[in-house]
């Protein structure tokens, strides 16, 4: 059990910091939200991969169990989203 969390908060770093390598003008992020981020974004690839893919069921998907490419789009998604809404709250 607790090496499972370990391996999660080392893929979940290498998920988040790859992302923040690949959208560009990221703000700096310690490591503690980079492998937040990697971890948030697994759920929403995998969830995503389960809406996309047959058999076409809406299910919340654990991290990293998918893959780590549906792991990686989810994380850049919610990179996107953090950034589209912290430009919009510095605006105004």
């Amino acid at each position: 059990m607790v090496w499972h969390i370990i391996w999660i908060i080392i893929l979940g770093l290498i998920i988040g910091w790859v992302a923040r390598f690949i959208v560009p003008g990221t703000p700096r992020m310690g490591w503690l939200a980079t492998a937040l981020l990697g971890i948030a974004g697994s759920y929403v690839g995998g969830t995503l991969g389960s809406v996309v893919f047959a058999p076409h069921q809406f299910t919340i998907t654990p991290p990293i169990k998918h893959s780590f490419l549906g792991a990686l789009i989810g994380a850049v998604i919610l990179l996107l989203i953090y950034r589209l809404v912290r430009g919009r709250a510095s605006r105004t």
